[in-house]
């Protein structure tokens, strides 16, 4: 089973620290932050049906509904 990891819709960075959350697969969390910047996530989809429209996770929104959740890694490179 696939962990989950709690999403600040407005990220923490850009005030969103007492804001909504929802939780999202590793995976998944990890490619919105690969893909949008907190600017971003915060002035244009600080909501879950804004994130969910948001046209730069289109490609692996599809790709992701194709695949077994649990066996997908997508972790980010140490810096």
């Amino acid at each position: 089973m696939q962990s989950t990891s709690r999403h600040h819709l407005v990220p923490r960075e850009e005030g969103g620290r007492y804001g909504p959350t929802i939780d999202l697969c590793q995976p998944c969390h990890s490619s919105v932050h690969r893909f949008l910047t907190n600017r971003e996530l915060a002035r244009l989809y600080p909501t879950v049906e804004a994130l969910r429209a948001a046209e730069g996770l289109q490609t692996y929104l599809r790709w992701i509904k194709r695949q077994r959740v649990e066996r997908i890694t997508n972790r980010r490179a140490r810096r």
